[in-house]
């Protein structure tokens, strides 16, 4: 994922669009963020979503809805436990 000066922006609570000159635009009458706080919550968002890499690596990875279905109906949950737990251990939180 890419973030960008419009995340920042819309995440720090204002509305911006890019103007034809390809720099962001506000309504009249509003202030701009400064470009310290754009950066700063740039930075944030940025440490936020890397902070949920583990998250993203285990949902590639567990086993599918299908799989859990199919092991509540054979009876063999203990078997998907194992799965799931070899994917948390791959990919530990924090």
């Amino acid at each position: 994922m890419i973030l960008t000066t419009s995340d920042a922006v819309a995440a720090l609570g204002f509305v911006g669009f890019w103007g034809p000159d390809d720099n962001l635009k506000y309504p009249d009458g509003v202030t701009p963020p400064t470009e310290s706080a754009i950066n700063a919550k740039l930075a944030e968002l940025k440490a936020a979503y890397d902070a949920q890499a583990y998250s993203r690596s285990r949902k590639a990875e567990y086993p599918s809805i299908e799989d859990c279905i199919h092991a509540i109906l054979d009876n063999e949950l203990e078997a998907l436990q194992v799965k799931r737990q070899a994917v948390k251990s791959k990919y530990p939180k924090g």
